[in-house]
């Protein structure tokens, strides 16, 4: 059991570990906190304790079990996206034992210029499942066209439905800043599906959960705005999780860019800035950022 200097509070490691934006700090205080926390730090949840919900989210009546990693869902709008830019966290957490689910909001059908849509829809449904399955991930699909992923009403209760069923403590998804209209659309049907899981009023098939913490993945395609201040640690299974990607055959360059060098690159660049062997970049909410102290210290 380690005390947390910020607050003298007793913790317990979080299998979702996090950097504090580092690389943001001028670099001689860099070093100075790389070499203080070796080269990496983690967030920490107080023992005993779970962390709140999100704010402005209803507390779920379903919580985690204390000392376990937290289930996890991530959502895209795409089957590769899923698992190139997402698939790590979700394999990370899988590895420990949480429950994991990939939801994707449409096929991908038109993702291939030789390949007929319908055609190349069932492939990617066929190879997002085997990928689940050897990361022991489940896999749920709404299938909305390709290109036309809407942001509507209807969406969102559906997406909504599916967090209820799953109940995960973190989700996974894209971030606002994307040139891809439906990586824009995902995002905003995932924030109003978890203020939609979360109300206690809105009747539903299953009751209402609240979802613990967001994350936005690290993807090629949404980087406008895009600053990471998460790190998390997936040495434990970043070959399991190339493994797992290689199941789509865009992943090696079909579709004319080469996923498996940018995201196994990446990987290496951000265990560098982190202090880990592979590590993935996440970017949090600000809201999931603020922090809550009993006394500043200047320690």
């Amino acid at each position: 059991m380690k005390k947390d200097e910020r607050g003298g509070v007793p913790v317990r490691l979080k299998c979702l570990q996090i950097c504090t934006r580092a690389e943001e700090q001028p670099m001689s205080t860099r070093r100075d906190f790389l070499k203080e926390v070796g080269l990496g730090t983690t967030a920490f949840a107080v023992a005993g304790e779970l962390p709140q919900a999100m704010p402005g989210r209803p507390s779920s009546s379903a919580e985690a079990a204390g000392g376990q990693p937290s289930s996890i869902m991530a959502i895209a709008a795409h089957p590769g996206d899923g698992f190139f830019a997402m698939g790590a966290p979700v394999a990370l957490q899988a590895h420990g034992g949480a429950h994991a689910v990939f939801l994707s909001l449409t096929l991908g059908e038109k993702g291939s210029a030789t390949i007929a849509p319908a055609q190349y829809g069932h492939l990617q449904r066929e190879a997002s499942e085997r990928a689940a399955q050897m990361l022991k991930a489940q896999t749920e699909f709404l299938e909305y066209p390709d290109g036309e992923l809407p942001a509507s009403e209807e969406a969102k209760i559906a997406v909504c439905d599916l967090i209820r069923k799953h109940k995960p403590g973190v989700i996974v998804t894209h971030w606002r800043g994307s040139w891809h209209k439906d990586h824009r659309a995902c995002y905003e049907i995932v924030n109003d599906a978890i203020f939609y899981a979360g109300l206690p009023a809105l009747a539903r098939k299953d009751p209402a959960h609240s979802v613990r913490e967001l994350f936005f993945a690290d993807n090629w395609e949404d980087a406008t705005g895009f600053n990471p201040d998460t790190y998390l640690d997936i040495t434990p299974v970043f070959e399991a999780w190339m493994q797992a990607c290689n199941a789509f055959p865009m992943w090696r360059g079909e579709t004319g860019f080469r996923y498996n060098d940018y995201y196994g690159s990446l990987a290496v660049e951000r265990g560098c800035l982190s202090g880990y062997t592979k590590a993935v970049a996440l970017m949090s909410p600000p809201e999931q950022r603020t922090r809550r102290l009993h006394k500043l210290s200047g320690g």
